[in-house]
């Protein structure tokens, strides 16, 4: 037991000293416990995080605990998670930040709806909801407050690019980003109607061009309510899931980064990932409730705030081969994290009781896995390019 104290009194401090309060101290105290029994039990279920706290207490009496702070409608996840979060990234002021927005399906009963900043191969969740869906689309007044909420959390005078795929294409969603001043790279469905100048209206679908071409428009108007002028990107692109046609929407004159940009977006299936089979395994969660399981997002979203903050530390200081056998980089700083945790421990070292995301751009560019280094988005290099 331990380790599993020195990594409490860590985790609580990380979490006090970037302003996380409740209105119960012993809120405060489960949750910093919450997180140590996942990080420790690389499990979701509460018997084996109720294993891991210190105490006279038995099993049963702290797995029901565990079960009320995940239950207590006083605990609102997001007003605790964005403090952690502005604290983490104090040091991006200025930066071109990449938010991905999407979601997540979980026992075709709930839809988690998450955006995440884009970070070293992986996200960092932002803001989520769960709702009670057996749909990965959501309507957009499902999930506005994802977006509003995290716009509150940014360091204002960022630039922000949302990166969205079809299931989310609205046009109240494409003036919510306007109004934040966000840009956007949003993938669009076939039957959007695009309105040119001096042009008939068409669709989306019927401006695809043939696969070894891409197409970029400038300044035309999309849907019956004319948003715009924007600008779209069009082109057949391999993907892992061979070729697939990509109309991408953006407020900035396309090209061939476009796509690029666009494909940041799925940094946060990985995240998703983690949260799963790769890492917590949610889906073998038993919680069934749509407000306990944003409270378990929580533990998540802190607990991975935590991995990869001491990945990047890891790496910054030229520990990882103390984790990772790899000549160069092969885990993610999600998996790296985790490992020194447990190598810090084991070894007698001290734990980092901070948050420390390093803005600059990933100096270990690393693949997750070799099936990802063979399926990298790409265009085929014999693009023919029309603008117009």
């Amino acid at each position: 037991m331990g380790n599993s104290l020195k990594l409490y009194r860590t985790i609580l401090e990380m979490i006090w000293e970037n302003g996380v309060r409740f209105h119960d101290l012993r809120c405060l105290i489960t949750y910093a416990w919450a997180v140590v029994g996942l990080l420790m039990s690389h499990s979701i279920h509460l018997g084996s995080w109720a294993m891991h706290r210190v105490g006279s207490a038995k099993a049963a009496s702290k797995e029901r605990q565990l079960s009320r702070w995940l239950h207590n409608d006083k605990i609102k996840p997001g007003k605790i998670y964005h403090a952690l979060i502005k604290a983490a990234l104090v040091d991006w002021a200025g930066e071109r930040i990449y938010l991905a927005l999407d979601s997540s399906v979980l026992w075709d009963r709930f839809v988690i709806v998450r955006i995440a900043l884009v970070y070293r191969g992986r996200s960092i969740p932002l803001s989520w909801v769960v709702l009670p869906s057996q749909s990965a689309n959501v309507a957009f007044e499902g999930y506005q407050i994802v977006l509003e909420q995290a716009e509150q959390v940014l360091p204002r005078d960022c630039q922000v690019i949302l990166l969205a795929d079809r299931g989310f294409v609205d046009n109240r969603l494409f003036c919510l980003a306007r109004d934040f001043g966000w840009g956007f790279r949003i993938r669009l469905k076939g039957s959007i109607r695009v309105h040119r100048a001096s042009k008939p209206t068409t669709k989306v679908c019927q401006l695809i061009p043939a696969k070894g071409q891409a197409l970029f428009l400038h300044k035309v108007w999309l849907t019956d309510h004319k948003f715009g002028p924007v600008h779209l990107a069009l082109a057949h692109v391999q993907t892992a899931n061979g070729y697939e046609q990509w109309a991408i929407l953006s407020d900035d004159p396309t090209d061939l980064h476009t796509f690029d940009e666009y494909g940041l977006r799925f940094d946060i299936e990985e995240n998703f990932l983690d949260d799963k089979s790769a890492g917590f395994q949610l889906e073998s969660s038993e919680i069934r409730n749509a407000q306990a399981l944003s409270r378990l997002c929580l533990i998540l979203a802190t607990a991975t705030l935590y991995l990869v903050s001491n990945g990047v530390v890891t790496v910054t200081l030229g520990l990882r081969q103390h984790v990772d056998a790899h000549w160069n980089r092969g885990l993610s700083y999600f998996k790296i994290g985790w490992r020194w945790i447990h190598f810090a421990l084991t070894q007698g070292i001290r734990l980092l009781p901070f948050l420390w995301f390093d803005p600059a751009p990933d100096p270990n560019i690393v693949f997750a896995s070799k099936r990802q280094a063979s399926t990298t988005i790409a265009i085929i290099s014999t693009l023919h390019l029309e603008v117009t």
